[in-house]
C-alpha cells in the first residue's frame, strides 16, 4: 500500500474558475510531465506511461512538479494521465493498491507546491494541483486517445471513468484535468460525472479539426476552446 503525508493544501472551491472568469488574470500551466521526466532521465516506455512512475521512483515525480513551478507554471497536473484500476489490475496491482497510487499522484503535487512555497514564501501568485483525468484511450496504450471510435456508449463511458474520478476528487486536487477527449460521447459521459461530483474541472479535446471530434458525429457549430467546465 501506498500512502502517507497530512491534508492537501487545496485553495479556496473552484478559485481558478473565479480568477478565469474575472478575465484580468492569465493562469500558467506547467508543460508536459512526460517530456520532464524523460528529460530528468526516466524510461517511460511502459503502458503505463509516466504512471509508472507513482510506482517506481515517486520522487521524480515531485521533481518534475517542482521544475516547473520554479520555472512559473501556477498549475500541477498530476501524473494520473494513464492511471486507471484497469490498466494497474493488469500488472498484478489490487483495487486498494490502485487507489493509493491514484491519491499518492494527487500527493505528489502537492508536496511539491508545499517545497515551492517553502522556497519563496506566500508571497506570489496561487498555486493549483489539477488531477489528470486520461481518456478511456490512454488506457489502451495503443494510441486511442488521439483516434477515439472506441464503439462504446456513453454509459460505458461513465462506467470507465466514473470510480477513477470519484478517488482523484476525494483526494483533493483543486480541479480536475479532463484531457485530450477524442470523442463527443467520452466528453457527454465526463460532463454527466463532473455534473455528480461536483468537482471543478476543465475538458480539452483531441480533435480532428476545427469542426468534428475523432468520433462519428460532428459538432452542430465549430469547437472553441474552453477555460473550465464550470
Amino acid at each position: 500500500m501506498v500512502g502517507g503525508g497530512g491534508a492537501i493544501a487545496q485553495q479556496p472551491a473552484d478559485a481558478l474558475g473565479r480568477l478565469l472568469a474575472e478575465g484580468t488574470t492569465t493562469i500558467v500551466l506547467d508543460g508536459g510531465l512526460a517530456t520532464q521526466l524523460e528529460a530528468q532521465g526516466a524510461d517511460l516506455f511502459d503502458t503505463l506511461w509516466s504512471a509508472r512512475l507513482l510506482l517506481e521512483d515517486p520522487e521524480e515525480i515531485v521533481r518534475a512538479h517542482l521544475a516547473f513551478f520554479r520555472a512559473g507554471a501556477q498549475v500541477a497536473t498530476t501524473a494520473s494521465y494513464q492511471a486507471t484500476f484497469q490498466g494497474f489490475a493488469a500488472r498484478g496491482i489490487d483495487r486498494d493498491d490502485a487507489e493509493a497510487l491514484l491519491r499518492l499522484s494527487v500527493r505528489l503535487a502537492d508536496d511539491a507546491r508545499r517545497r515551492l512555497l517553502e522556497e519563496r514564501g506566500e508571497a506570489g501568485p496561487p498555486l493549483f494541483v489539477a488531477a489528470s483525468v486520461g481518456p478511456y484511450g490512454a488506457m489502451l496504450a495503443d494510441g486511442s486517445e488521439f483516434r477515439g471510435r472506441y464503439g462504446l456508449s456513453v454509459d460505458d463511458l461513465v462506467e470507465f471513468h466514473r470510480e477513477r474520478m470519484a478517488v482523484l476528487a476525494d483526494a483533493g486536487p483543486d480541479l480536475l484535468a479532463c484531457e485530450t477527449i477524442p470523442e463527443i460521447e467520452e466528453a457527454a459521459a465526463i460532463r454527466r460525472l463532473l455534473d455528480e461530483i461536483g468537482t471543478p474541472a476543465w475538458l480539452s479535446f483531441s480533435c480532428r479539426d476545427a469542426a468534428a471530434s475523432r468520433s462519428r458525429r460532428r459538432s452542430p457549430s465549430p469547437m472553441r476552446p474552453t477555460a473550465s467546465s464550470r
